[in-house]
């Protein structure tokens, strides 16, 4: 495949930030990326986005924290990690000398929160873009998701903005009446790009012990189940916004990704797969560089937004 990567052009742009192939890694999918070394060649991505940080360590949430269901899973790992000083020191120290764009994934309870790691990451070598993750609660306005109210998703977007010299790309919540309303909040607030969706909330029930099967009692469903709402979702906000949207959700196999970037999407972000396939990434690469080829594309952006409504 090496020789036949050459003749395609796969190369797309999240505002200034350049991948090599629309085919990035989803946050809490991959590690931290290097756990997945023996089974991907890691600088054959568009980019990896690592798991979501903290100010603080987080232990997450008591098990049982995953369980499949139909099509899917739903997780309520409670954002464990190891916190934004540790990170630093240890998992981006080991990310040096990889030759993709590793994207840091953030998260917070305030607004001071999310302030104060755009603060600690600026500047720290190889972070090339943060994606914020606005599906958390604020803490300060009663629990309220910061991604489901316009204001809080555009307060949140102005203060890592301010505190970061890399592209910001915001991660949408699924979990709203109109995403394309937030999408433009975000969008107006400054932000370089969105990515969504990411999960939509749901549980799971034993009939037998009577007892729902996390312990959390709901999380977030995930992988092919999800796919159409995604799709749907993905095209909305591409239309309603300008800047660069990133596809995310049941994303699989090469025709996954071929389905969001015509439905606008620039990039993809493949998460629940991992667990299944842990190739699924590379693979997906290998499979655009062959319908590139065999479609003689000059080049893979062709498609974004290609899909023909008449």
């Amino acid at each position: 495949m090496g020789s036949e990567m050459k003749d395609v052009d796969l190369r797309v742009s999240i505002g200034s930030l350049n991948l090599k192939n629309p085919v990035m890694t989803a946050s809490g999918t991959f590690g931290y990326a290097r756990e997945f070394e023996p089974y991907v060649n890691l600088n054959r991505l568009g980019g990896v986005v690592v798991k979501g940080i903290s100010l603080e360590p987080r232990a997450g949430n008591p098990p049982p924290r995953i369980v499949e269901t139909s099509c899917g899973m739903l997780n309520a790992i409670g954002l464990e990690n190891v916190g934004v000083e540790r990170f630093i020191s240890e998992k981006m120290e080991s990310l040096q000398g990889i030759d993709v764009p590793v994207l840091v994934n953030i998260l917070g309870d305030t607004l001071d929160e999310y302030r104060e790691i755009a603060k600690c990451l600026n500047g720290v070598p190889g972070v090339a873009g943060i994606e914020v993750n606005i599906s958390c609660p604020n803490v300060k306005k009663g629990g309220v998701a910061f991604g489901t109210v316009p204001e809080m998703a555009a307060s949140v977007t102005t203060a890592v903005k301010e505190n970061s010299s890399v592209p910001v790309i915001v991660k949408l919540s699924p979990n709203v009446t109109d995403i394309t309303l937030i999408a433009r909040a975000v969008e107006d607030a400054g932000a370089d790009a969105v990515s969504l969706i990411n999960t939509l909330i749901g549980m799971a029930i034993d009939h037998r012990s009577r007892r729902p099967q996390l312990a959390n009692v709901i999380g977030g469903l995930s992988g092919p189940a999800i796919k159409p709402v995604a799709l749907r979702m993905v095209y909305q906000v591409a239309q309603a916004v300008s800047i660069p949207v990133i596809g995310i959700g049941g994303i699989e196999s090469t025709e996954d990704v071929l389905e969001f970037m015509l439905a606008g999407a620039t990039a993809v972000q493949i998460g629940t797969a991992n667990f299944v396939n842990p190739r699924a990434s590379e693979e997906a690469v290998d499979g655009l560089a062959r319908y590139v080829a065999e479609q003689e594309m000059d080049s893979i952006r062709e498609l974004i937004g290609g899909l023909i409504l008449s």
